[in-house]
């Protein structure tokens, strides 16, 4: 006899459950919320997990997921960032990571990470959640909540692969100049390529689109903070620790940062956000907006990414057979 594989599926799938049909047809798949002792108590007994970025996938929830215990053949996030796992004890228990950092046909069409950035900028420079509060509180003061046009300023965008050709675009539509830094050379009507420093120095907005992996983690602190102009608008939307968090504040409480929007934290899977240094700045100050990791959460993003990656995971699990005596 054989038997069906087994998958938990910890992704919110609700707003799209027709997401998981593909993998559906050759597994038994268990829908859950998001828990982390869950998660470690029950990983083992699954073949497959599909990831939330919500818990992150550690030594301590690997340990319980391979022999003796478990039986994981493969994980599959679906999502381009890996860091809410770890892939090196992954590898060593032989377990596949299958994520869709490489996937550009997909890729190409999930425009949700992008738009964002542009929120958050627009939020950041129109000092527009202070506006609405003082709005919806009664108080019209119009001056108060002067703000900064984006027309004929620089914008440098730090990363030129899909999300930050798509920035390019928004940003040259808003009448900017756009500059652009990226480990590999390109050519794009209308923007310059640039090295890193020459960004930092001659951009009015510095948007943040690399990858997190060891070269890039704390790629900007002190010494590139320093460079930049006075009253510099910042963006973030690839991964908190891309920006050393300490000095951010810094450059945030002195004004050298004049206005930053984030939708990414160092250590978002803490379980005393209320008290993680950037919340609680952003609690008593007026230039830092932060939203939580909601980038690439659209009901149109993430159908396309679930159903992808269901798709991806059931052909993976067809790879090994029909089933397991």
């Amino acid at each position: 006899m054989s038997r069906r594989f087994r998958v938990l599926c910890m992704a919110d799938v609700s707003a799209c459950p027709e997401a998981l049909d593909p993998l559906r047809e050759v597994a038994q798949v268990d829908v859950v919320p998001a828990d982390r002792q869950v998660l470690v108590s029950s990983i083992g007994a699954y073949d497959a997990y599909f990831a939330t970025l919500g818990v992150q996938v550690d030594a301590e929830v690997l340990a319980r997921a391979g022999p003796p215990y478990g039986r994981l053949r493969a994980i599959a996030t679906p999502s381009t960032g890996t860091d809410h796992l770890d892939l090196e004890r992954a590898r060593q228990l032989g377990t596949e990571v299958l994520s869709n950092k490489t996937d550009y046909e997909l890729l190409d069409r999930i425009t949700a990470t992008a738009e964002m950035a542009w929120c958050l900028l627009l939020a950041a420079v129109r000092r527009l959640p202070w506006a609405f509060d003082a709005a919806r509180q009664g108080e019209w003061a119009r001056d108060r909540f002067r703000g900064h046009q984006l027309a004929y300023k620089t914008l440098g965008i730090l990363g030129y692969g899909r999300l930050g050709r798509m920035v390019a675009q928004y940003g040259l539509a808003f009448r900017m100049r756009v500059i652009a830094c990226d480990i590999r050379p390109f050519e794009a009507e209308h923007v310059r390529q640039v090295d890193l420093d020459t960004l930092l120095r001659e951009s009015d907005v510095i948007s943040i689109h690399v990858h997190l992996d060891e070269t890039t983690r704390g790629m900007i602190g002190r010494r590139e903070f320093a460079l930049m102009r006075d009253g510099v608008v910042i963006v973030n939307t690839s991964r908190g620790a891309v920006i050393n968090e300490d000095d951010f504040l810094e450059a945030l409480r002195s004004g050298k940062v004049g206005a930053a929007g984030v939708d990414v934290i160092e250590g978002e899977w803490r379980t005393d956000l209320h008290e993680h240094p950037l919340v609680r700045y952003a609690r008593q100050h007026d230039n830092l907006v932060i939203s939580p990791h909601v980038g690439g959460v659209t009901l149109e993003s993430q159908r396309m990414a679930y159903t992808h990656t269901a798709r991806k995971l059931a052909a993976f699990l067809q790879s090994l057979g029909k089933g397991t005596p």
